[in-house]
């Protein structure tokens, strides 16, 4: 069928198989440019299909020549309706991986549950015996907890007050002002639930009770922090206090690794363009921002780039150079003082009609519709394509 991009809101409902083989090719090439990097051989990737734990399960593969089980939660396709990208981004990872004499397999279901975990655990068991390396990058609206069954939903608000402030439609390129009603009732602590530690805890739990972790393993999990600007709504929102939790919770698991001499670490990556920060007002606009200003300044990093940093100069590299709260920080170029004072200067100026020079709105939109596959260079739109990929662990 020929698939063409459709949009609502900040989704694409379609997905393009080729060009998401073509963007796992892409990051494939770029891992293997940077040279092997001295890393886990047997990686466990919980939120495998997308961003950064992609880019996780790519670099561990491709830089570490590591053998990878990945946990996804993906839609199919079936004839005459594609699949979601994250499912073409298994098959396509799996194929390249295999074709290079790397094992992986996949696990597709919700890793929330036990049942996936138990599942994940009896892989590791007859593949793999143990884990040197756990990546948590699970991001997901709801949650249904595996103990008392209850489904929680997160919500995107502010704390304490009413947040009003620019945003913009990456579509249309319409600058306007957004306001945000802030947290009631329990949307703080299902925020937190849905998207704090707790799950990452359950794993490193299962995995440690059944003696898959090996001795000195490590485990990471991804937060953000983000400029003053986008702060009311996202770092003192309700996702900022299930980021402290998520957060908290790797002095927890550290404690709990130190009879294997293991660790936990968070990692505090750059602003990017994924399916979930398309949905934060505010974030679309400074992100288009962010971009023009770190192009400019030849620092600008997609997510693969951004991991085999953190893989190669930190994780691995010798220099975690914890900060003050004992995080990895991969956001240190985003942070720049140079960096921030010119997007702040540009925030105020930021219209509809000058966005487009002063912005990078045109990147923004090629990378958001890159993630399913759209706009991406080398691929043939108007040639139809079998929609139906199987992956091959599932095949």
């Amino acid at each position: 069928m020929i698939i063409e991009p459709r949009t609502r809101g900040f989704i694409c409902l379609t997905s393009h198989p080729v060009g998401c083989a073509q963007n796992i090719i892409d990051q494939i090439e770029y891992v293997k440019s940077k040279g092997k990097i001295d890393g886990a051989k047997k990686v466990l990737v919980i939120g495998s299909s997308t961003g950064f734990g992609l880019a996780s399960r790519i670099t561990s593969a491709f830089g570490s020549d590591a053998a990878t089980i990945g946990v996804f939660f993906d839609k199919p396709a079936t004839e005459g309706r594609p699949g979601s990208p994250g499912y073409y981004n298994t098959a396509a990872f799996e194929k390249h991986a295999h074709k290079a004499g790397l094992y992986a397999k996949s696990i597709n279901g919700d890793a929330f549950s036990n049942e996936i975990k138990e599942q994940v655990i009896q892989l590791i068991k007859e593949d793999l015996g143990q884990i040197d390396l756990v990546i948590y990058s699970l991001a997901s609206p709801v949650r249904k907890h595996p103990e008392s069954g209850k489904r929680f939903k997160s919500v995107l608000k502010p704390i304490g007050e009413v947040f009003s402030n620019k945003t913009v439609d990456f579509h249309t390129g319409n600058v306007s002002e957004i306001s945000i009603n802030p947290a009631e009732g329990d949307d703080i602590a299902n925020t937190v639930t849905v998207m704090g530690g707790e799950d990452w805890k359950m794993w490193m739990d299962a995995l440690q009770a059944e003696n898959l972790l090996s001795d000195g393993a490590k485990t990471v999990a991804y937060s953000y922090i983000g400029p003053d600007v986008t702060k009311p709504v996202y770092r003192n929102g309700t996702i900022g206090a299930a980021k402290d939790d998520l957060e908290q919770t790797a002095f927890t698991i550290t404690n709990d690794l130190k009879s294997i001499h293991g660790n936990a670490y968070v990692s505090v990556n750059k602003a990017l363009v994924t399916q979930a920060s398309s949905a934060i007002p505010v974030i679309p606009l400074y992100i288009s921002l962010l971009f023009k200003v770190m192009k400019e300044k030849g620092i600008h990093e997609g997510c693969i780039e951004q991991i085999q940093r953190l893989y190669s100069q930190r994780l691995f590299g010798g220099d975690l150079d914890l900060d003050e709260k004992g995080r990895i920080r991969v956001d240190d170029w985003e942070m720049r003082e140079d960096v921030q004072a010119e997007i702040a200067k540009l925030w105020e100026s930021a219209t509809t009609e000058n966005l487009s020079e002063i912005g990078d709105l045109e990147g923004y939109s090629n990378e958001f519709f890159k993630l399913f596959g759209f706009k991406v260079p080398g691929v043939d739109y108007n040639v139809d394509v079998n929609e139906v990929v199987k992956i091959p662990s599932e095949a």
